[in-house]
């Protein structure tokens, strides 16, 4: 049953309102909120995703210490180190350096609470070596990517 609405006194056509121009309006602005949403906090039920690389490339050696790991990547014309704290937290001291064979090495080394670098040479055709240390622990490579 669909209720008149009352009259005012006024004569000719009576205008009625309509909710589904509203609902229709907040539908569609609605909507891709919600695709937002599900991008930003990923698909209901899945395990969380792993954070990206700070480098570019493929793993191609990982050195583990007491404190942390030294990682090292390697893609077609660079080569890239991180070192990775094991426990992320206070800050402390950390240092990561990557050397080119024939070239100067690049240190990053400061107090960081997670991670050492990035770190990246030119390493197209090139032997690298790498090192890292976090507190007193520390590893490095010998001469890798030859």
């Amino acid at each position: 049953m669909v209720r008149q609405p009352r009259s005012s006194g006024r004569t000719g056509p009576v205008r009625r309102r309509t909710v589904t121009g509203r609902r229709r309006t907040a539908s569609l602005l609605l909507l891709p909120l919600l695709g937002a949403l599900v991008l930003v906090t990923g698909p209901v039920g899945q395990a969380p995703a792993q954070a990206a690389s700070p480098c570019s490339g493929r793993l191609v050696k990982t050195v583990k210490f007491s404190t942390g790991s030294l990682r090292v990547y390697k893609s077609r014309a660079y080569a890239c180190a991180v070192t990775v704290a094991r426990k992320p937290g206070a800050r402390r001291a950390m240092r990561v350096s990557l050397q080119p064979r024939g070239g100067r090495a690049v240190v990053d080394s400061g107090r960081f609470t997670e991670l050492a670098g990035p770190v990246t040479v030119h390493a197209l055709n090139r032997c690298v070596r790498a090192s890292g240390s976090i507190g007193g622990s520390s590893g490095s490579t010998g001469w890798i990517g030859c």
